[in-house]
């Protein structure tokens, strides 16, 4: 028999999704993209924060197994200007562990049974069956039918999003150049030694470089810097040309006039990847309810990073789960459209704040506006508990 309940995309909000509803003893089936568990193995560090994703992995009884791969000694955030003099630290113990993308999606899979997924089924649109019923069509001309709800977890270009609204990604201006350097790096150490545990973020001219230490010992490295949509895919830069993107990167063009030491952050990386920035229109969070279809994640509202990416989809989980068990498989309509309520606003705050942090981290003065910024935070928050 078909379980009621579809969710297309098995990242961490779908994953975390499919976890909560086999704890509720709800029955559904995951449709990921992906041809198997181990096809995509790719992502940073995620820091998982206390009263969001930490309350969903309670929810999901693996709290303890979080605690397992979690790195409370990466908490740690430190800015730089653009001549690598640091100019503030947070290490404070937040309690938002980090925790790699990867290790996060592996622990949810472990924990829900795996005839629950179908691997290897990109989905290309949804429809309405002949019997009032919810359709998936896949790109292989396959389809599965007889669902009362489709949810799209499937991430910033959702196969499910156009049934729902017709909201579309923007992009930002500003774009990640990712790369990284191993534990076998001739510069391995000299980065231990620099850098250390947790996040550095350097700032400068609008441009950014941060490093982020992973679970395997490594740093990612992420060149940040605002040019048009297309400056990979038109041909400007070849990131397959290792040292050519190199030599771009460290031209005056780009982090050229910057510190010896961060221009060997971008002379000693490699395996150089594209990750260009988009959001949803805060403004278009949000949609008349279509019966039978909801949201979750980045498919609901994609943000420019701001730290709260994964644990706001991680709570769209917790909060879409917890409805559909109030209200049971037959009040399924009135379960999601609470559920959205509620999500339509925290979506929409949280790709505010994105744009916030993105406006303060390429401002054109530097580190001072974003530590002007933490600096009114905490003074804030030392006000509420006083």
């Amino acid at each position: 028999m078909t379980p009621r309940i579809a969710i297309v995309g098995a990242g961490p909000c779908g994953l975390t999704l499919a976890r909560l509803l086999e704890c509720k003893g709800i029955e559904y089936v995951v449709y990921e993209r992906d041809e198997s568990e181990v096809a995509n193995r790719r992502g940073g560090s995620l820091d998982i924060h206390a009263e969001t994703g930490q309350r969903a992995l309670k929810e999901a009884g693996l709290f303890d197994e979080f605690k397992k791969h979690a790195r409370y000694e990466d908490d740690v955030f430190t800015i730089a200007n653009q001549q690598g003099e640091r100019v503030f630290q947070d290490c404070q113990g937040s309690d938002a562990p980090e925790m790699d993308r990867v290790t996060l999606r592996q622990m949810l899979l472990d924990s829900i049974p795996k005839d629950k997924i179908r691997w290897g089924h990109p989905l290309k649109s949804t429809a309405l069956g002949e019997d009032g019923h919810r359709l998936l069509q896949f790109q292989d001309g396959t389809s599965a039918s007889g669902f009362k709800l489709v949810i799209g977890a499937d991430g910033a270009w959702s196969k499910v999003r156009p049934s729902v609204t017709q909201a579309k990604p923007q992009y930002s201006g500003n774009h990640y150049i990712e790369s990284r350097i191993s534990p076998n790096s001739l510069y391995y150490p000299i980065m231990v030694s620099k850098v250390g545990a947790g996040t550095l973020m350097c700032l400068g001219s609008s441009k950014e470089i941060v490093t982020q230490r992973q679970g395997d010992g490594s740093y990612r490295i992420y060149l940040g810097i605002t040019v048009p949509e297309d400056f990979v895919r038109g041909g400007t830069v070849d990131l397959t040309d290792t040292e050519s993107t190199r030599r771009l990167f460290l031209s005056s063009a780009f982090f050229g006039d910057w510190a010896d030491d961060l221009k060997d952050l971008i002379r000693y990386s490699d395996d150089f990847r594209s990750w260009p920035l988009y959001y949803t229109d805060p403004e278009a969070v949000g949609w008349k309810h279509v019966p039978g279809l909801t949201l979750a994640g980045d498919a609901a509202h994609v943000a420019v990073p701001n730290g709260e990416g994964v644990n706001c989809a991680m709570v769209d989980a917790l909060e879409l789960a917890s409805k559909v068990a109030a209200y049971g498989i037959h009040d399924l309509d009135r379960a999601v459209a609470e559920y959205e309520e509620d999500m339509f606003r925290r979506g929409a705050e949280h790709v505010r704040d994105g744009l916030k942090m993105a406006a303060l981290i390429r401002h054109e003065d530097g580190p001072s506006a974003l530590i002007s910024f933490f600096h009114d935070a905490m003074a804030s928050a030392a006000a509420q508990t006083s």
